[in-house]
């Protein structure tokens, strides 16, 4: 996994704002001057507290976020920018990018664009110098980390004739070397840097946590700003809202080595040819340590051209690789022998690029993987993954390689169907309004890549949500069909007359939604307007979209 790019994101308020117009960095700064980089792609309430109380003639607030302009960070690093204190407010969902909940506002952070700059000599002095960075974000310095790697490494070990003990203490190793939560992941972001505010869960608001700083700028403490030491009046002001502090990671840290890792493959000042070289010192370690930088190999490998089609230069630089037998047997045998599909499938794609599997292989090696599913439970995530690997179509010719006759389940007919096999697929489409069944998500998922086209699709599934009997089951049924294109009359019709007999609001709004959005211009407007005014329950929040179906009916 990347060491950046899975930061769980909590929605949150504030990454200091843009700046107005055209920018001009400062050129020069007085000697004592300490500077407060802002980083804004929400609210600006942090960063005016910063800017309103600090002395001018001890610090400068400059906001680093250009509007309009996409390659501000860069262009900060061009522009010498030494930033003494950092703050950074926004969104932080998912481990992506700081982002803005803002219509205004289309910049956001992304994680490896901070790394590119954390990791790289082009830009030494935007991070390397920092005292304090203080992340105004949901969930930045959480320590709860992913046990799932961990736990797939272990048991590969263990398949792969170690011990249990042995395996076990492998994988607490590579626990404590490694990233595993945003807390890890933001102190090998700033390394060297003494202290590092975050919260370990929910954030407040920038309009909350604007006028906290506030009281606190109003007081001594604020003279603890870019000293580099713990501002203890400052957690306790936040301690309600789970502000906690960290420091960066040093040269004599355990996760030491994963960072010089990760920098290496983010620092793309480095040639094809070395960073070709790199990737090879990596595949030949332990597949243990390989498994823990899959992520930065994969992006390296799946962004090279494909391997009849690499100019003389670059086919050289990763000769090594593609010849390496021992390296591409290691990889191949844990990609075949993972439990998790996902993990697999990512890996065989990565052989492919890297030249040891041939587009037929990779595709057989795909099939394969997804054959060692049928004799398990088949669930919504395997049949997503199939789908997604046979999204041009490819995979349909090794259909035979599966057992169609293992299972027997919905899962396994909808594994099937995402190879273009059109009886599992009918199947699968009669769960899809089948009665507390369990297997509607997996219909859902695989409509969401082989949507419904066909006409008699469209009146088959609408007859099946008539005969439903469970609201809850009928509703997301009908959620399901009104996100396709939108249905033929006779079916159109169906749904209005289903209307009427529906015995909960969730079902009409449902009916509604695909109504509003169909051509329901050969249908009775008046007449159907008079039975949604009639049969309609009573809605307990206001106007829905069954008053905006009858407002429409009334222009026809």
């Amino acid at each position: 996994m990347h060491a950046f790019a899975s930061l769980q994101f909590c929605a949150k308020a504030a990454i200091l704002v843009a700046s107005l117009g055209i920018f001009a960095w400062p050129a020069t700064t007085h000697a004592a001057s300490k500077t407060v980089c802002a980083i804004t792609v929400n609210s600006t309430d942090e960063r005016e507290v910063f800017r309103r109380y600090l002395p001018p003639e001890g610090f400068r607030v400059v906001e680093l976020v250009e509007n309009g302009r996409p390659d501000w960070l860069d262009s900060a690093c061009r522009a010498g920018v030494r930033c003494d204190v950092l703050v950074i407010s926004g969104h932080f969902d998912g481990g992506v990018e700081f982002y803005s909940d803002r219509l205004d506002m289309r910049e956001s952070l992304p994680m490896e664009a901070m790394e590119r700059v954390a990791c790289s000599e082009s830009c030494p002095g935007l991070f390397s110098h920092l005292k304090e960075v203080y992340l105004f974000g949901c969930n930045t310095l959480n320590a709860e980390g992913t046990t799932a790697m961990a736990e797939e490494i272990e048991r590969s070990l263990v398949r792969a004739g170690r011990s249990r003990v042995d395996a076990a203490r492998v994988t607490a190793l590579l626990n404590e070397q490694t990233a595993r939560s945003n807390r890890d992941r933001m102190r090998l972001l700033f390394k060297d840097v003494p202290v590092i505010y975050g919260f370990s869960a929910k954030a407040p608001l920038g309009h909350v946590a604007g006028p906290a700083l506030e009281r606190l700028m109003q007081t001594d403490a604020r003279r603890e700003v870019g000293s580099g030491r713990v501002n203890a009046d400052l957690l306790r002001r936040f301690a309600p809202v789970s502000m906690t502090v960290a420091s960066g990671v040093t040269d004599s840290d355990p996760q030491a080595g994963y960072r010089r890792d990760v920098c290496a493959f983010a620092d793309e000042r480095l040639p094809t040819a070395n960073r070709a070289a790199f990737v090879h010192s990596v595949l030949e370690r332990e597949m243990a340590h390989v498994r823990v930088l899959l992520g930065p190999i994969e992006k390296f490998a799946l962004a090279l051209d494909p391997p009849d089609k690499r100019p003389p230069a670059l086919a050289l630089a990763l000769e090594p690789i593609t010849t390496d037998g021992p390296a591409r047997n290691r990889f191949l045998a844990y990609a075949r022998d993972t439990d998790e599909p996902g993990v697999g499938a990512r890996m065989i794609a990565v052989a492919h690029a890297l030249g040891w599997l041939s587009a037929e292989e990779q595709r057989v090696e795909w099939v394969r993987l997804l054959a060692r599913r049928l004799p398990v439970r088949v669930d919504a995530t395997d049949v997503d993954l199939a789908c997604r690997l046979n999204r041009d179509g490819a995979l349909d010719a090794e259909r035979h390689r599966l057992d169609a006759g293992a299972g027997g389940s919905i899962g396994h007919a909808a594994l099937l169907a995402c190879l273009g096999d059109t009886k599992a697929r009918q199947a699968v489409l009669g769960a899809l309004t089948a009665e507390h069944g369990g297997n509607g998500e997996i219909a859902r998922v695989l409509l969401h890549h082989r949507p419904l086209t066909d006409a008699a699709e469209f009146r088959a599934v609408a007859a099946g949500i008539g005969r439903m009997t469970s609201p809850e089951d009928q509703a997301r049924a009908i959620d399901t069909l009104a996100k396709h294109p939108p249905p033929e009359h006779g079916v159109v019709a169906a749904l209005a007359g289903l209307f009427p007999y529906a015995k909960s609001l969730v079902v009409q709004r449902a009916i509604a939604g695909v109504l509003i959005r169909s051509d329901i211009a050969g249908i009775d407007g008046a007449k159907l307007a008079q039975s949604l005014r009639e049969h309609r329950m009573k809605s307990p929040d206001g106007r829905d979209v069954i008053d905006l179906l009858i407002r429409r009916l009334a222009t026809l």
